[in-house]
């Protein structure tokens, strides 16, 4: 009879302690799957600005070398720099709720403050520096992404 329990009781705790092990790998692969979840959609987030951005810089540059005509064309340049930049301001709102690093909110407020630099351009030298200033702000932005969401 003795025998019995301790053979019962020896059941009883390996079946135990292999619920905790495994228990414990599971709440372990749970929360490795968030994180990654997480860092997946960071990842999109910051993509998702950077392109968009891009896509409103595209945009002020059209309308700007239709400034002085200010046709239709350049009306509808216009309106689409509009619709795009309300569209950026959208993955910025997305990004800043996804990401809370200072850094990565740095380089994105420099990054949209010079697209309303590039509409202030006065001559093509000018645009074209404003343009080379974009381009350095949207590579400190996607450096600063890339340590965010574990790049490098």
């Amino acid at each position: 009879m003795f025998v019995s329990l301790i053979a019962v009781a020896g059941t009883l705790l390996g079946s135990f302690s292999t619920y905790l092990f495994q228990r414990r790998t599971a709440l372990h692969t749970e929360a490795a799957a968030r994180r990654e979840r997480l860092r997946q959609d960071r990842l999109a987030a910051c993509a998702g600005y950077a392109a968009a951005v891009t896509e409103v810089r595209r945009a002020v540059v059209t309308a700007w070398f239709r400034r002085d005509v200010r046709d239709d064309e350049w009306r509808a340049a216009m309106t689409e720099a509009d619709r795009l930049g309300a569209a950026a301001e959208a993955a910025l709102v997305r990004l800043l709720l996804l990401c809370d690093d200072e850094e990565l909110r740095r380089c994105a407020d420099v990054l949209s403050a010079q697209l309303g630099v590039l509409r202030a351009a006065e001559d093509l030298p000018g645009l074209q520096e404003r343009e080379a200033a974009f381009t350095a702000a949207r590579a400190a932005f996607v450096d600063a992404a890339r340590r965010v969401v574990g790049h490098g």
